[in-house]
């Protein structure tokens, strides 16, 4: 993988200094794009377009997910908090762009519209589960498997791409590289005992509270102390790690498994950071 560079590349339509001096960014889809890069550079025909189809991928993801850190509401009076999120539409509006841009100066029209129809597929599956969110009709689980649905969808768009000896391999290990990814976040979450509904926690946690718990939880203002304690209670962190150390030894026994030991190791390499982290002495005393 010495020839995978696709940050560096995105760095130069990411990395302004207006944006970065007012307004956070969400983290680069390593994980993601570096599997759509490997799988690509196997290609028979397409190896010499992986780096541009997995640098624009990376870019329209930030692009989405720029976007989804836009408050719902503006009314944010303060002149910092105003600028931050305008300049959260203004990125994620750019890099979305940036995609088109690039797409169609290399002649690949097709992949715009392909990549198009996977932008909406992805915005149709967040309204759904918003709806959820706001009806309290979502569980943990469901949580889980519906954030990873939507940061598939882009990535799922190549499957057509893929060749026939790695067509049915795309998106399994796509999709348990994405839950990875997503535990981790949720991990760092619940480190904070964040309250909000956008995260496994608060669902975990509505499933199986007391109505006074539940009542507590959804409060608009919130004892720190209390919801600390129920945070602990249930068991929110630990359960997590041991969530991210099963999907973690699943996907280890798929790549172990594959027919090209080539590939294999390529994508445990990918998996190194999350292994690692799991190794560390906090993880070990979570699991």
């Amino acid at each position: 993988m010495s020839g995978y560079r696709i940050p560096e590349m995105a760095r130069k339509y990411i990395e302004y200094d207006m944006i970065q001096k007012h307004t956070e960014l969400p983290h680069f889809p390593e994980f993601r794009t570096r599997l759509l890069y490997t799988f690509l550079s196997r290609h028979s025909t397409l190896s010499s377009y992986s780096e541009l189809f997995s640098l624009v991928t990376s870019l329209v993801q930030m692009g989405l997910d720029t976007h989804d850190m836009v408050s719902i509401t503006n009314q944010a009076k303060e002149m910092k908090a105003a600028r931050s999120r305008q300049l959260k539409v203004l990125a994620g509006d750019y890099f979305s762009g940036r995609f088109y841009y690039l797409l169609s100066h290399a002649g690949h029209i097709d992949l715009i519209g392909i990549i198009s129809q996977a932008i909406c597929e992805a915005n149709r599956l967040k309204i759904n589960f918003y709806q959820l969110m706001k009806q309290l009709k979502l569980t943990a689980d469901d949580y889980i498997k519906q954030t990873v649905e939507v940061r598939t969808q882009l990535y799922l768009s190549f499957a057509g791409f893929m060749e026939e000896s790695v067509h049915s391999l795309w998106p399994e290990v796509l999709r348990l590289f994405t839950q990875c990814e997503v535990l981790l976040q949720e991990i760092t979450k619940s480190e904070k005992a964040q309250q909000l509904r956008d995260s496994w926690g608060y669902w975990h946690i509505m499933q199986q509270a007391s109505k006074e718990e539940r009542r507590h939880m959804q409060a608009e203002e919130l004892d720190p102390g209390k919801l600390r304690s129920i945070w602990l209670k249930y068991k929110v962190t630990v359960q997590l790690y041991q969530m991210l150390d099963s999907c973690m030894n699943q996907l280890q026994d798929k790549l172990h498994s594959l027919d090209s030991k080539e590939l294999g190791r390529e994508l445990l390499s990918i998996g190194e950071p999350i292994a690692r982290y799991l190794s560390t002495p906090k993880a070990l005393e979570e699991i």
